[in-house]
């Protein structure tokens, strides 16, 4: 009878949950939607992109949002679950009955811990395609009329050595007027600083942009084998184009595998993939590091001209000679040859300081590198992990205020998980400055809010008391 009893309670308890978990899991990924809609509709109103193509850049796009909304619906549901079974005195019942109440709470842990094994899964497998698709179809729809990424009267990078300036752009005939063009030095061309009256841009294909100009002039500054001069070349001209190469923006829908990948569009294997190659690149700087060292004038070698001094005072027996790694300037015979040893000594030890510098940043760029994998590999498991901590914490709480409604539910979860969201961003961005670990940036506050939630757990469940070990001690 009281097993019946029990299993009832848990049944009940689990149907408790699905109701909110859906209407806030639903709630939640609408909200996200009209988020995500607000902040790109400028780039897909007014440029002709098919319903279809709006319609997949939509779903590709719903991957992260239920990855970030399923946590956050699984705390409002358990603050409403519990806090209807505190509300009714289904607890007190069950403790009445000689039940343990963490036998109401199991079958609710086992459900959110088969959820967090499904959103991991859904992380590695399904969300780095979703965002690979997704980061696609923007750059094929940023392809479909580039002129309409510019506006009037602001700089537009999007080019790669290119920054553009435009008075006026004419909507109806993507027409530009009034522009500035600065070309930044490459192997292939100067750098140049371009205006014209009137212009427009044309894609003739995926991987070519072609800029048309009228009406303008160039200024160029050509390289030169003197450093210290500059050469300017002044042109007009009535008609200039200019080609863009955008293969490495042009990601073809039929040949995926040709796309370039982030550290987002990526499953945890290849991730480790690049960090194992990242940290071989980094212990290959610091055998160079030493290989530099190296190179330096060894102190026991015994040339001409270098200082010999002993170091033991004048007992012969413990007389030892030091060698030491420079040329003695006294030893030159010219005020003309010391100085040139000076220049030298000085010069050797600039290149020396100037090639640790480079290691160094070399090494510092690599480490980043590797940071930011390992947060995006340790992201996929403690955002899921969260359906866990959530109910852990969200059970005790929803006990404690003993009421089951909506509006207290959703009150509590803004509080939490306001402070757990931009405590998970700064812990990522601190990870991604190595002032912390990856490890420590994305579960410190899983680990403090589960340890909150046993300890909640263990008050209401038992009558066992922190206070207790200490009077225990006394």
């Amino acid at each position: 009878m009281l097993r019946k009893f029990v299993n009832k309670l848990q049944s009940d308890l689990l149907k408790k949950h699905i109701g909110p978990f859906l209407f806030c899991f639903f709630t939640l990924m609408f909200l996200l939607l009209m988020q995500f809609l607000i902040l790109h509709i400028d780039q897909l109103i007014g440029k002709d992109i098919p319903l279809l193509v709006i319609f997949e850049l939509i779903i590709t796009n719903l991957a992260y949002m239920v990855v970030l909304a399923a946590p956050m619906a699984v705390l409002v549901a358990t603050l409403m679950a519990f806090g209807k079974f505190s509300e009714l005195q289904e607890l007190t019942a069950i403790r009445a009955s000689g039940v343990h109440p963490m036998k109401v709470i199991l079958p609710v842990l086992t459900a959110s811990i088969l959820l967090c094994i499904g959103l991991a899964w859904f992380s590695n497998d399904m969300l780095p395609e979703a965002n690979h698709k997704s980061r696609s179809l923007f750059i094929d729809i940023r392809l479909k009329k580039p002129g309409f990424d510019l506006k009037a009267n602001e700089f537009y990078d999007g080019l790669d050595g290119y920054i553009f300036l435009v008075d006026h752009i004419d909507n109806e005939t993507d027409s530009l007027y009034g522009i500035t063009l600065f070309q930044e030095p490459t192997r292939n061309t100067d750098r140049a600083f371009i205006k014209a009256k009137k212009g427009y841009l044309f894609s003739e294909n995926s991987e070519m942009l072609s800029l048309y100009l009228f009406e303008g002039n160039m200024q160029k500054f050509p390289l030169t084998s003197d450093r210290n001069k500059t050469t300017l070349e002044i042109s007009n001209f009535k008609e200039h184009r200019i080609t863009f190469d955008l293969a490495d923006l042009a990601f073809e829908k039929s040949d995926p595998k040709r796309r370039n990948r982030s550290d987002r569009t990526m499953n945890i294997q290849s991730m480790k993939v690049i960090v194992d190659s990242l940290s071989l690149d980094i212990n290959k700087q610091i055998q160079n590091a030493v290989a530099l060292r190296n190179t330096l004038p060894d102190i026991n070698s015994d040339e001409p001209g270098r200082e010999r001094r002993s170091i033991e005072g004048n007992n012969p027996e413990n007389d030892t000679t030091l060698v030491t790694s420079s040329l003695v300037v006294n030893a030159q015979s010219s005020s003309g040859d010391q100085k040139r040893v000076l220049e030298t000594a000085i010069s050797d030890l600039n290149n020396y300081k100037a090639s640790l510098q480079n290691i160094k940043a070399n090494i510092l760029f690599r480490k980043k590198s590797v940071n930011r994998y390992l947060v995006e590999i340790h992201k996929k498991f403690s955002i899921p992990f969260a359906c866990i901590v959530f109910i852990l914490l969200g059970a005790p709480i929803g006990i404690m205020t003993k009421r089951g409604n909506f509006g207290v539910a959703a009150m509590i979860s803004t509080v939490i998980l306001t402070f757990y969201w931009i405590s998970l961003i700064q812990g990522e961005k601190l990870a991604d400055r190595l002032f912390v670990s990856p490890f420590v940036g994305m579960w410190t506050f899983n680990i403090v809010f589960s340890v909150i939630g046993i300890i909640l757990l263990i008050r209401l469940t038992t009558e066992f008391r922190i206070s207790d070990i200490f009077s225990k001690d006394d």
